[in-house]
């Protein structure tokens, strides 16, 4: 299936009571594993590039032709989007140029009329040429490429003040963070989530998607609790990184203690070498496109 915008396949897990994954991705093995994972659940599916991922890729152009080439090659049937995660102005408006199905302009460290300002010249040019938009209000905790957040609750009147530039899906701050939860974390609150969805949805007259970003290590009542309160998309990264370094270093102490035996195999080649850490991020996606509730939604 072609690239498409995210629109319409959040909307409807919006609409539907769940919530569509979005994956980011660092290479190419790291984005066949998400696709041969959203095609085997049959699931509509986001690959995200953060912005030093993209860098480190090679520019966005390179991510773009990357995941287009391998949704071609491999015959994935699933509505797949490409999307930038947490962009900040200027590379929102590159992927623009360079031909995203899906970004996200991350304004969330201005000042909120700032924010809004640059939402608004960001929204109206990615519509323009049909590419879903996912802006930010509040702050989420953690560290994504050098923004900085302590998982602020996001003010309910800039979510709604977002939500009338015509924003695809809003993401906002409920006490998540990205990277690993701490052991003294909190929890969701789930509280100012409900307030937060109610107020949208009187505002706009429909169901407006909500992101919850830091996706990772949420446990699966709250990640489902979320959803009945109008999360629609969710986002996982680091979630797939532990998988990978863990089945990775389980292969290399493998390796180690069968030398002999795996250098006859060739085990060495980096296509068999780094095959279990792939195997296990393809595993951590099912699992979370069980949890969200997507599948069989494509």
């Amino acid at each position: 299936m072609a690239i498409v915008s995210a629109e319409k396949f959040v909307q409807a897990a919006r609409d539907n009571g769940y919530a569509i994954g979005g994956f980011n991705t660092n290479n190419l093995e790291w984005t066949q594993a998400i696709l041969r994972a959203a095609e085997a659940k049959k699931t509509p599916v986001l690959i995200q590039t953060s912005m030093g991922a993209a860098k480190y890729m090679g520019g966005y152009k390179m991510c773009k032709l990357l995941i287009e080439t391998l949704v071609e090659s491999m015959g994935i049937t699933v509505p797949v989007a490409i999307h930038l995660d947490h962009g900040h102005f200027d590379d929102a408006l590159e992927c623009i140029e360079v031909g995203y199905s899906s970004l996200m302009f991350d304004g969330s460290h201005l000042p909120i009329e700032e924010n809004l300002k640059l939402a608004e010249e960001v929204i109206t040019k990615a519509h323009a040429k049909g590419i879903s938009v996912e802006c930010e209000v509040g702050s989420i905790g953690g560290e994504e490429d050098g923004i900085v957040g302590e998982g602020e609750l996001a003010p309910i009147e800039d979510a709604v003040a977002m939500a009338k530039l015509g924003v695809d899906f809003l993401a906002a701050g409920i006490g998540n963070i990205h990277g690993p939860y701490p052991e003294n974390w909190k929890g969701l609150h789930i509280d100012h989530l409900t307030k937060l969805n109610e107020a949208l949805v009187e505002a706009m007259g429909k169901n407006v998607p909500i992101v919850l970003h830091g996706g990772s290590g949420i446990p699966d009542d709250q990640i489902r609790e979320a959803i009945a309160n109008g999360v629609a998309k969710i986002n996982v990264n680091t979630e797939c990184q532990l998988a990978f370094a863990k089945a990775t270093r389980e292969f290399v102490v493998e390796f180690n203690a069968n030398e002999a035996e795996y250098m006859k195999k060739k085990l060495f080649d980096p296509r068999k070498f780094l095959k279990p850490g792939f195997d296990a991020i393809t595993a951590s996606v099912e699992e979370r496109i069980d949890v969200f509730g997507s599948a069989n939604k494509a």
